[in-house]
């Protein structure tokens, strides 16, 4: 159901000017920018290229903070570097390097071996994840490195095969990680660590793909973690295991962000199912159900949520539109795409990334896929995250760092 949107609601989200996307999937972490202006369409003058710069390769999303883009790259297989640049020109303002390259093992080499991890931004501060199981803290206005914390050296943990892949999530005065064999907090500030839980060794098979969400579920706020075995809900304060559920993919490859809708925890395994959990409180213990399971597979496309639905990114390369409320299959597209969506949603409509550099738009309609319009605006492969802010759209390219500017719609309202 699309929602309804005004005129004088158009016209403010527009005048609110630039807006920040401080994290991985954006400011509430699940791909959503509610009540927010959008391109009617993606030709012509509708959607501008502002100014694009080359750079090393990288999966990392950029983020996006005031006047400033962030973003990473893999130098000369040898370095980790991080650059801030000017948002309205690109200018770089300043770099921040490290020693941190590995090779990923030969089954994965066609994917790269360079840094993954989206960082995340807080309080002047900007959280880093590098390859060898590093956490790198920064100071945003002039890069300089305020502590690292190297936890193969001080956890003894062998190093991730995959390298460290979860985004950071900061929350309150903890940043929290999947990484050092395990779930880790730390302090925001210092870096010295609040708690280590739910350890699973690292290395091959233990080192997780997924990255941590905060919801409430049972009446508790809590973190909801994906291994590569399992769901979990952990205490935020001490990391106490709340419940668990063990989801089933082919070699652990666990890969998606938790999407939460009410009390439903939702997942889709990479060789298994797409899985609805009810989370819930009896006699004062967590309770856990399956609500329902759909025979469609995703990948690595974290999926959309509306008020009713999921649309979802199938390792098939189609997407499929899926009922929250009993998991049954609204359509799935007869057209396939690139193997990599990155998706943004207003309620209205979905703007999706392909792998393959074509950026969609897409209407959320529950009755079928309708593509609104389509643009190629990369000739590199994009699978980093696409980012947003106000009227602008950040692509980061494996070799290339590239923003987008649109204009304003037409201020009409709109509703079905």
């Amino acid at each position: 159901m699309r929602f309804l949107v005004t005129a004088w609601l158009l016209v403010v989200s527009f005048c609110a000017g630039a807006t920040d996307w401080p994290q991985w999937r954006g400011p509430s972490r699940d791909g959503l920018l509610p009540s927010t202006s959008w391109p009617s369409s993606l030709s012509g003058e509708n959607l501008t290229q502002s100014w694009s710069i080359p750079l090393e390769p990288s999966y990392s999303g950029p983020i996006v903070v005031g006047d400033r883009v962030f973003t990473t790259q893999t130098s000369n297989e040898e370095w980790e570097v991080v650059t801030a640049h000017d948002r309205k020109t690109g200018k770089q303002l300043w770099e921040a390097r490290w020693e941190g390259a590995m090779k990923v093992p030969f089954f994965a080499k066609a994917n790269g071996s360079w840094i993954r991890s989206t960082p995340a931004y807080s309080d002047g501060r900007l959280y880093v994840a590098g390859m060898r199981d590093v956490l790198v803290c920064l100071d945003t206005d002039k890069g300089e490195i305020l502590w690292k914390r190297n936890f193969i050296a001080e956890l003894e943990t062998p190093l991730p095969s995959f390298g460290f892949v979860c985004s950071p999530l900061v929350h309150g005065d903890k940043v929290i990680v999947q990484a050092g064999g395990g779930v880790l907090a730390l302090n925001k500030e210092t870096g010295k660590t609040v708690w280590h839980s739910a350890k699973d060794g690292g290395g091959m098979f233990g080192s997780a793909f997924s990255s941590p969400v905060v919801a409430t579920l049972g009446g508790k706020k809590q973190l909801v973690v994906q291994s590569r075995t399992d769901l979990m809900g952990l205490s935020i304060e001490d990391g106490t295991q709340l419940w668990t559920q063990p989801v089933k993919a082919f070699r652990g490859m666990n890969i998606l962000t938790p999407s939460i809708h009410k009390d439903l925890v939702i997942t889709s395994a990479y060789g298994g199912r797409t899985h609805a959990f009810r989370i819930g409180m009896k006699d004062e213990k967590f309770t856990v159900e399956e609500a329902w399971n759909f025979k469609a597979q995703g990948y690595m496309s974290s999926p959309i949520l509306t008020d009713t639905h999921l649309f979802l990114h199938l390792r098939n390369q189609r997407v499929a539109c899926i009922e929250l409320a009993t998991g049954k299959e609204a359509w799935t597209s007869t057209e396939r795409f690139g193997k990599y969506w990155s998706m943004i949603s207003n309620g209205d409509v979905i703007l999706a990334l392909d792998q393959t550099g074509i950026l969609y738009l897409m209407d959320v309609d529950t009755s079928g896929l309708k593509i609104l319009d389509k643009r190629k605006i990369s000739d590199g492969e994009t699978w980093a995250h696409v980012a947003m802010g106000g009227n602008e759209i950040f692509v980061r390219s494996l070799n290339e760092l590239s923003a987008f500017q649109w204009q304003p719609p037409a201020f009409s309202a709109t509703s079905r």
